[in-house]
């Protein structure tokens, strides 16, 4: 493998004298914290970080990683919990910098660069009083959770982000700039939707968008001691829920630091005023809770309902997967692990699929969980290095308590870096085998590898 140490200085001054952005190296100002994600637990050391400004700049940086055999990873917001968008010795193409959104009212559509957050595409949008389907953090990236898939708090109305995507300005392993549609490259836009970073590095999207100023959104909170029967109700109130109504319910520690474990509802309603009142009025009444605080804000505003909970910098492993149904069972199984928790920072939420996310067919985007149901997702967050053990081994056996209830399915940007082999199969299904076919098409090399990876068609091993 190639490192900086070996590198030929005449090439790196070559890519310097036209490069727009910045190129850091280990012992330049600004090295550290470019090579940072947003998961603490990623340390990893590149070799060269090339800080892009632009389309030709991404182009510059591939044709110098495979002239000079460095691996490449990508960078848009930096917050996929594996961490895979920084590698030790290898070039990373940073695409932070990249901030461009212009949004045509007229059209409904929004063009945004890749280093784009979800805060800063949403402030831009609701200018215009239009939003589309994003994260539900809102300092995550637009690109690696549209390229994942995209699954946020308008999903049950306007589905998943990809289901909005309508061109993709992608680089490909070759150096080529293409404008990728339905129309332009079918095949290869049916990939970008959901099948990650694997077909060459994503520069700009364009996404459609829908009218929508307010919301009504918030959060209801109960004790912990009331968790089954929140539990159970929940089960019932999801599998009654409107297009237009999103819940999610977390087992969480209160934020004030007095440690007491609650469960919650986080909610967004995104239909008119007096739906969401009729629709929220079963959910208002139920239970004795601690705290109740939904009403009408603006879109925007729900987006960060979850920011607090991910810090930058703090310490992350997650396991996620899809559930059968919500039964007792796991009802229990998740009520029992949580009250043994080692971190007051880690959460279990429940996500639950339905509406328009569902009325796409499994074979129409790479992304194949389009049945109605949950996904759990264990967070485990933490700030103290020395606690590292005891936080992974909690997870996994949580995890594991909870397996009877799992299926063979799993969502591909809640994948860690400690999967099994065929996690990624379980997040594309189906879909994989074409997945692979394109790949073969576009990047038969297998350039871009370090990212949940689909191998080309008729790769060795």
């Amino acid at each position: 493998m190639t490192t900086m140490a070996a590198l030929d200085t005449e090439r790196l001054d070559a890519l310097a004298a036209t490069f727009s952005g910045a190129l850091l190296r280990p012992e330049d100002a600004g090295y550290d914290d470019a090579r940072s994600v947003h998961n603490g637990l990623i340390d990893k050391r590149p070799a060269l970080i090339a800080r892009c400004h632009g389309t030709a700049d991404v182009a510059d940086a591939i044709a110098f990683a495979r002239e000079t055999g460095l691996e490449i990873s990508v960078r848009g917001g930096g917050h996929n919990v594996a961490g895979r968008a920084v590698a030790d010795d290898a070039l990373m193409i940073d695409l932070a910098e990249m901030k461009g959104i212009h949004v045509d009212p007229a059209a409904l559509t929004i063009r945004a660069q890749a280093g784009v957050t979800w805060a800063e595409f949403n402030r831009e949008a609701a200018l215009h009083g239009l939003a589309t389907t994003g994260g539900t953090v809102s300092t995550t990236g637009i690109a690696g959770l549209t390229l994942g898939g995209g699954v946020g708090w308008l999903s049950g109305v306007h589905g998943l982000a990809v289901d909005n995507l309508l061109a993709v300005e992608l680089v490909t392993a070759s150096g080529e700039v293409l404008s990728v549609t339905a129309d332009s490259n079918p095949d290869l836009f049916w990939a970008l939707r959901g099948g990650g970073g694997n077909f060459g590095v994503a520069t700009s999207f364009e996404y459609r968008l829908f009218p929508l100023r307010e919301v009504v959104g918030g959060v209801i909170a109960y004790p912990f001691d009331a968790a089954r029967d929140v539990l159970r109700f929940y089960r019932g109130i999801a599998e009654a829920a409107p297009d237009e109504l999103v819940v999610v319910c977390g087992l969480l520690h209160a934020p004030d630091g007095s440690g007491a474990k609650l469960i919650a509802f986080a909610i967004c309603h995104a239909g008119s005023p007096e739906q969401a009142e009729h629709d929220l009025a079963p959910v208002r009444a139920f239970g004795e809770p601690v705290m109740s605080e939904v009403g009408p804000m603006p879109y925007p505003i729900v987006n960060t309902l979850f920011d607090a909970a991910y810090p930058r910098a703090a310490l992350n492993y997650w396991k996620s997967s899809f559930l059968k149904n919500l039964d007792d069972d796991l009802i229990d199984a998740t009520v029992d692990a949580y009250a043994s928790t080692p971190s007051t920072m880690t959460l279990i939420a429940f996500e639950h699929f339905h509406g328009a996310v569902t009325r796409v067919g499994v074979t129409d985007t790479p992304v194949p969980h389009r049945d109605e149901g949950f996904n759990v997702l264990i967070t485990s967050v933490w700030t103290d290095p020395n606690a590292t053990e005891e936080n992974v081994a909690w997870t996994r056996s949580a995890f594991e308590s909870m397996s009877p209830s799992f299926v063979d399915r799993r969502w591909l940007n809640y994948l860690g870096d400690d999967e099994q082999v065929d996690a990624v199969r379980a997040a594309y299904g189906p879909n994989y085998e074409r997945l692979s076919q394109i790949k073969r098409t576009y990047d038969p090399d297998n350039v871009f590898h370090l990212n949940q990876n689909i191998e080309p068609v008729g790769a060795p091993g």
